[in-house]
């Protein structure tokens, strides 16, 4: 079996889950229509087994060995077809489900990138998690029972077309009775829409419940808050459990008229036959192939109900799905070209200069925030990088050569050597074809220790027992708060850009930490431009300059100690003191 397919460069322009479907086929056409190829004749050998097995019976009944001996030949041979062809068909089928749904996965998660920090602010967690644990395969499944539901629409035809030339009632029976079955289930299908749709949506909000109390639960645990959301969280799963039970009496009541609907039909066209064969209108053979047929009717019948339901269930997944394509980043990029410089916020007045270790103080934290997200390029806003403004140049560049680093970045599993020195591999892979890689690996050692002293982080490693190779938890949790924040202090380090604008990175840290993290990471940019977002003391007084800002404008700018004499404000803001 040939690989997956990879999904198209960028994010297609999808507004609605019938076109998102629609886009899902088109791109795996070939092995679409290839499994539908065997599908039906999968289903078309079944549908000519009956037959034949009714000419097998009629020739026993005329006592003809050669007719016999031919007509079990021929089913042996529709046997050999059948198991050729049914495999072939599932191997296409487990291809198609695959390919449709992690098409979808490369798609989210491509488009979770193109967001970047537009996508927490309008979903919340569970949301987009709810798209990788059951979308996906409800997605998946859409395009596998297509290959089943054609092939069994053509088997009815042909089974049909069979009755009809042979018996014309029982035939008009069958080419009545089918429809009739399928207009029957169509009432079922819209409540249960709206069901699962509505238990989806439940679900998601449940996943961002877990979410948030396995994040906080330290601070749970801290503040005694466990069993109040340990309650809302029952409260919340029993509103799932509801609409799951709610879903589950459509889905009884579809998978009842899978039985009964076609077990009607069969006891019809049973009875016909029957009556027809007693008046010697029919054959015994033709008898036998008649009952055989209601019976085989079963399984495409079922086939279509099942089409119906996965189908249904396609199209509340890709609501979802394109829920989250439709959405458009809050900041783009442009194709400008800048040399650095000056990087200034025009609207606060807040202005860096190249080479220099800066503050920002602000008497509301927020603002601060606000600030860093406009330098970063995370937020909309006037803002000149040199003589260039900052929206004109390719967002890539900006994020490679500006780096905001707040207490929000979270620890991925994996080597703690890995998970701080993020570009490791891309300079493995120069050093590859350099085929320089031990004096460079024992360098990569060297800036990651470097890196770890600057952020007061030496003992967190030396600490484990595997050092750098020692893995890390997910969301980092057997580190402390103060610990995490000094690891990513030290990742924020490692990646060395042009601007590096840090948001309160020692806020969870000691004082005498602090004192040596202030210390440290001023020699440790030496000549690079930092901005530290803080109103430490112990990290103002290191900076070469110190910007106060109030309401979101600079108020008073200079050194620390010079700010503490001039701006009572300042002063106040720092040394937490009244006004």
């Amino acid at each position: 079996m040939r690989s997956l397919p990879d999904a198209d460069p960028g994010v297609p322009d999808i507004r609605s889950p019938l076109r998102y479907l629609w886009w899902n086929a088109r791109r795996q056409r070939g092995a679409l229509l290839l499994g539908m190829c065997f599908a039906t004749v999968w289903w078309l050998v079944q549908a000519l087994v009956p037959a034949v097995l009714g000419k097998g019976v009629d020739a026993v009944t005329d006592k003809d060995a050669g007719a016999l001996l031919t007509w079990s030949g021929i089913l042996f041979a529709l046997g050999l077809v059948q198991a050729v062809t049914g495999v072939m068909r599932h191997r296409l089928a487990v291809y198609n489900w695959l390919a449709a749904a992690y098409r979808t996965v490369q798609l989210t998660a491509r488009q979770a990138a193109r967001l970047g920090a537009t996508l927490p602010k309008r979903l919340s967690t569970g949301e987009v998690v709810s798209v990788g644990n059951s979308d996906i395969s409800h997605i998946g499944g859409s395009m596998d029972i297509l290959l089943r539901g054609s092939g069994s629409i053509v088997a009815i035809v042909v089974v049909t077309v069979y009755l009809i030339s042979t018996s014309l009632p029982l035939g008009l029976l069958v080419l009545f009775g089918v429809p009739l079955m399928a207009v029957a289930v169509g009432p079922l299908l819209r409540p249960l829409h709206r069901r699962q749709k509505e238990q989806r949506d439940i679900t998601g909000d449940l996943s961002t419940r877990a979410a948030d109390i396995v994040s906080g639960l330290r601070v749970l645990r801290g503040i005694g808050g466990e069993q109040v959301f340990a309650g809302r969280y029952r409260e919340e799963s029993q509103r799932v459990r509801h609409a799951g039970v709610r879903v589950a009496r459509v889905e009884s009541l579809l998978e009842g008229a899978q039985i009964v609907l076609p077990g009607l039909l069969i006891a019809a066209v049973t009875a016909v036959g029957a009556s027809f064969a007693v008046a010697d209108e029919i054959s015994v053979g033709q008898l036998v192939s008649f009952y055989t047929y209601a019976v085989f009717l079963i399984g495409p019948l079922r086939t279509l109900t099942e089409m119906a339901d996965k189908l249904t269930k396609g199209h509340v997944a890709a609501r979802r799905v394109v829920r989250i394509l439709e959405m458009e980043p809050e900041v783009t990029g442009g194709t400008g070209r800048s040399e650095g410089g000056v990087l200034r916020d025009s609207y606060s007045g807040v202005t860096l200069q190249p080479g220099w270790f800066t503050a920002l103080a602000a008497s509301a934290p927020e603002d601060a925030i606000a600030i860093a997200d406009r330098l970063g390029r995370y937020a909309p806003g006037d803002v000149t990088f040199g003589q260039t403004d900052l929206a004109e140049l390719p967002l890539p560049e900006v994020r490679s050569r500006i780096l905001v680093a707040d207490n929000g970045a979270r620890l991925f599993t994996g080597t703690l050597r890995a998970e701080l020195d993020v570009r490791a591999d891309d300079r493995a892979d120069d050093r590859t074809e350099a085929g320089d890689d031990d004096r460079a690996e024992a360098g990569d050692d060297e800036r990651v220790w470097r890196a770890l002293r600057a952020a007061c982080a030496e003992d967190i490693v030396e600490a484990l027992p595997d050092g750098l190779d020692a893995p890390v938890a997910e969301a980092g949790r057997e580190f402390s708060g103060g610990q995490q924040q000094r690891l990513r202090l030290a990742r924020a380090l490692l990646a060395d850009p042009e601007v590096l604008i840090l948001v309160e990175p020692t806020s969870a840290v000691d004082a005498h930490s602090e004192a040596r993290i202030a210390e440290r990471l001023a020699a440790a940019r030496a000549g690079r431009t930092t901005l530290v977002c803080t109103t430490s003391p112990l990290v103002l007084d290191r900076a070469d300059h110190v910007i106060y800002v109030e309401d979101g404008r600079v108020l008073a700018e200079g050194a620390h100690r010079e700010l503490l004499d001039s701006s009572p404000r300042y002063a106040a803001t720092v040394t937490r003191g009244e006004d």
